[in-house]
C-alpha cells in the first residue's frame, strides 16, 4: 500500500472525524407538538394534555391555564358572556423603566391576546348562573392595575344586581408598579365592594392558582365565604426568601404552597382540577338552597 504524506494523512483523518462527530439529522416535527412537565420532566403530547385538562397523568402537576382555557373547563359551554371587554390600562405616570409603560400594555396584549390580566363576565356552571372573574399570567404576570380593580369591582356589583354568586379565579403577582398607588388603592375598591356583596348575602367563592401573591391576596383573593385552592399552588403575600431573611431561620418545606395552606387553615379545601367544576357547582347548589 502506498505511504501517505503528512499532509494527506491529516486531510483523511479530518473527513473521518468529521464523519464520526456528524449530528443525526433532525426530525421534521413541530415545536408545538409536545410540552415538558416542569415537575417530572416527562414529555408530554400537546392535545393528551389539553384533553386531560392541561395535568401532568405522571405526576398531576396542574399546568397553568389561561383565562380562555379556564372557561372552557369550567362553565357551560356557550354560556360565557364577556363584560366589560374593552377596558383598557393607560400610561397616566408616564412611567418607564427599561421600556416604557404604555410599550409593556401593548405586548402583553399582543402575547396574552388580552385587554388586561382579567376577563370578567357571566355565565352558567351545571345550569346555575354566576358571574366570573378569571386573572391571566400570561398579561404582565397578572399584575393588578387599576382597571384589574375596576373590572373586579364590576363583576362584583353585577352579582349585587343580579343576586347571582361570584367567583374569582385568582393567578397574580402583586399589584402593577408602573400605576403606583393607583395599583394600591384597588385592594382598598375591591375589598369595599366585596363588604357590599356580603352584606346582600350574595356568596363569594375564590379559586386560588399558581402563583396569587402579593396585593391580590392582601385583598379579594382571601375575602371569600370559601377558598379553593389547585394542588401544589404558591399562595402568599410576601416571596419565601424575604420572609426567611426578616425572620432570620428556615421555612418548613412546602410553605406556601396549597397543601401547607390547608393544614394550616388558611384554605378550606384543595381542589384537583378534575374535580372542580363539580365541586364548584355543588357550592352553587347548597348556596342556592
Amino acid at each position: 500500500m502506498a505511504k501517505l504524506s503528512i499532509h494527506e494523512w491529516f486531510v483523511r483523518k479530518k473527513k473521518e472525524d468529521n464523519r464520526n462527530t456528524q449530528q443525526p439529522q433532525r426530525l421534521d416535527i413541530p415545536d408545538n407538538l409536545w410540552v415538558k412537565c416542569h415537575q417530572c420532566n416527562q414529555a408530554i403530547y400537546v392535545k393528551d394534555l389539553d384533553a386531560n385538562l392541561k395535568v401532568c397523568s405522571k405526576c398531576d402537576y396542574h399546568f397553568r391555564l389561561s383565562a380562555r382555557e379556564r372557561i372552557r373547563f369550567t362553565a357551560d359551554e356557550g354560556t360565557f358572556e364577556e363584560i366589560n371587554l374593552n377596558l383598557k390600562s393607560t400610561d397616566f405616570l408616564e412611567f418607564s423603566d427599561s421600556k416604557p409603560y404604555s410599550q409593556r400594555i401593548e405586548d402583553a396584549m399582543i402575547k396574552s391576546s388580552l385587554n388586561e390580566a382579567v376577563v370578567t363576565g357571566k355565565g352558567k356552571i351545571n345550569n346555575l348562573p354566576v358571574t366570573m372573574g378569571i386573572m391571566d399570567f400570561s398579561f404582565m404576570g397578572g399584575s393588578m392595575g387599576s382597571v384589574v380593580g375596576e373590572k373586579i369591582a364590576r363583576q362584583i356589583e353585577l352579582s349585587i344586581e343580579s343576586k347571582i354568586p361570584a367567583i374569582i379565579f385568582t393567578c397574580s403577582g402583586g399589584a402593577r408598579m408602573q400605576e403606583g398607588i393607583m395599583s394600591l388603592m384597588q385592594m382598598a375598591k375591591t375589598s369595599a365592594t366585596l363588604q357590599r356583596l356580603r352584606e346582600q348575602g350574595v356568596p363569594f367563592v375564590v379559586v386560588l392558582t399558581d402563583p396569587t401573591t402579593g396585593g391580590t391576596t392582601a385583598s379579594f383573593a382571601m375575602l371569600g365565604d370559601v377558598h379553593i385552592a389547585e394542588p401544589g399552588a404558591l399562595i402568599g403575600f410576601a416571596g419565601a426568601r424575604v420572609i426567611e431573611q426578616n425572620l432570620r431561620q428556615k421555612l418548613p418545606p412546602g410553605f406556601q404552597r396549597s397543601e401547607f395552606l390547608l393544614t394550616h387553615g388558611m384554605v378550606d379545601m384543595v381542589c384537583h382540577r378534575k374535580e372542580l367544576r363539580n365541586t364548584l357547582s355543588k357550592l352553587l347548589s347548597f348556596f342556592a338552597g
